[in-house]
């Protein structure tokens, strides 16, 4: 399992999800929207904070979106300058009116890229440590038909859609910004979730499905994390949510350096390995200048590319912090080490299911222990409840009480310490 922090600028310090305490680590993040009824519609800023209150984070936010508005309009806007300068916001999300970025490449180019640059040099010049975090719409649910005539690729979604990521993603590389991939999000679920309707009636602005979609794209965008496990909107049942923040949540993480690699995000990577007992750690981080290890057993480095011994067996959390002048970002890992270094094993002897999971998972340990103790956390790391057995091999565990979302199993034997992925499906 491997977990993302992410500390904006100000706060430049980490945090790391320990297993054997009970933490939530709260973090207030301040977001501007500048866009139109695509963000307004349904209140897709407020959403977004439910969202991020539900999971242990807290937003502050500010928005101008006008019907119809586009990045001209914002850029000589006196309400929308008024509020970029009114203080160092963490993130400015941008988007355009939802056509224009689907047009032919030459129109896009003059029509829309000037005053993203234009928006985009306002934001830096307020503070240079703010994101600029790009709002990727979707396309129309049958197409562009009112441009279809003068350039046929809007014609179908799938047209539209592919123009709409390629602009996007342009802006971000012409910007040295972000991109919310919440239109990727939106062809993902249209494609294997058919039932879920993400527009209203007039084929184009999102249903109350489509902006909670909208929200969980943003929270992974912006706090790194997933969305499962986190509030849902209030008419959405919680099989339907669940889906929406699964298809977000992997959408955003599973393609993090594709999203964000053009911004100023410190994106830390690792890999390991062990030759001789030692433990060889490779730092693979983008957009950063410093780095700060915690390997999990009360010992630390700042050497991007450290070796590290453990003394004794167990299971470690290991934590990387890649730092530039704005914003900290910590990626976590768990390491398995035995008296001959690395080890995988344990993690394939216990078996816990079904997973997803409803009313009870079962946990084979393969063998009688004489003490095992297991502890239940939530998405957020926070503890809720531990359990302890004596001289068992299979465990049947209640979950009766929890909802649906995501979960962690730390499971403490006599012999090391395992941490399991459970979901839970109600």
């Amino acid at each position: 399992m491997l977990s993302y922090l992410i500390i904006m600028k100000h706060r430049i310090f980490y945090l790391l999800l320990a297993f054997n305490t009970s933490i939530l680590y709260a973090q207030q993040t301040s977001v501007l929207f500048l866009g139109n009824s695509y963000t307004y519609v349904n209140n897709l800023p407020q959403t977004l904070k439910d969202l991020a209150l539900s999971l242990g984070d807290s937003i502050v936010f500010d928005s101008n979106t006008p019907g119809g508005y586009t990045f001209l309009g914002h850029s000589t806007n006196t309400t929308s300058i008024q509020k970029i300068n009114q203080q160092a916001w963490d993130y400015v999300v941008l988007q355009e009116q939802s056509q224009l970025p689907s047009f032919s490449p030459g129109q896009v180019s003059t029509a829309v890229y000037p005053y993203a640059r234009m928006l985009d040099s306002m934001i830096l010049a307020n503070d240079s440590c703010t994101e600029t975090l790009f709002y990727m719409t979707w396309g129309r649910q049958n197409g562009d038909a009112s441009n279809c005539a003068s350039y046929p690729p809007i014609c179908t979604y799938d047209g539209m859609q592919q123009r709409l990521r390629e602009s996007y993603m342009e802006m971000a590389l012409n910007n040295h910004a972000s991109v919310s991939p919440v239109g990727v999000a939106w062809k993902r679920v249209r494609d294997n979730y058919p039932s879920i309707n993400l527009y209203q009636t007039d084929q184009s602005h999102p249903s109350i499905y489509g902006t909670y979609l909208a929200a969980c794209v943003f929270y992974s965008s912006i706090f790194h994390r997933s969305s499962v496990g986190g509030f849902i909107s209030s008419g959405i049942s919680s099989s339907d949510g669940l889906i929406l923040q699964s298809v977000a949540s992997h959408t955003v993480l599973d393609s993090l350096s594709l999203w964000q690699s053009n911004g100023d995000i410190p994106l830390p990577q690792f890999s390991y390995s062990e030759n001789n007992n030692q433990i060889i750690f490779s730092n693979q981080s983008d957009n950063s200048s410093s780095y700060s290890w915690d390997f999990g057993d009360g010992t630390f480095s700042t050497n991007p590319n450290p070796q590290h011994t453990y003394s004794t067996a167990g299971t470690y959390i290991v934590g990387l912090a890649a730092e530039n002048n704005c914003k900290s970002m910590t990626r976590i890992d768990t390491i398995q080490i035995q008296a001959t270094g690395i080890t995988t094993s344990s993690l394939n002897e216990i078996k816990t299911y079904p997973n997803p999971a409803s009313n009870v998972i079962n946990i084979d340990l393969r063998k009688n222990y004489p003490d095992v103790q297991i502890s239940i956390y939530g998405a957020n790391g926070q503890l809720i409840e531990t359990k302890e057995y004596r001289s068992v091999e299979m465990i049947e565990l209640n979950l009766k009480e929890l909802s649906t979302g995501l979960y962690f199993l730390k499971i403490d034997t006599d012999r090391d310490v395992i941490l399991k992925q459970v979901l839970i499906e109600k």
